[in-house]
């Protein structure tokens, strides 16, 4: 989970969803993006202040975020 350090969120900025490296580029766009099949390459031209790892920590973000117990009732 080296990645997640470039996730940040910030009460005061984008309504305190998290965003990269304290810059308004939130991780849903990353996401949405690669979700509309962006390429990494397509991602870094759109904004040109990310790096490839952000992009890396984006995906490593969801993926936290989304691991966790299910509770199923019979």
């Amino acid at each position: 989970m080296k990645h997640l350090n470039r996730i940040t969120v910030n009460p005061e900025q984008c309504g305190g969803r998290p965003c990269i490296r304290g810059m308004r580029i939130r991780v849903k766009d990353v996401l949405d993006m690669l979700a509309d099949g962006a390429t990494e390459a397509e991602i870094l031209e759109s904004f040109p202040d990310l790096e490839a790892e952000d992009i890396r920590a984006c995906i490593a973000y969801a993926a936290a975020y989304f691991d966790h117990p299910v509770l199923v009732t019979a």
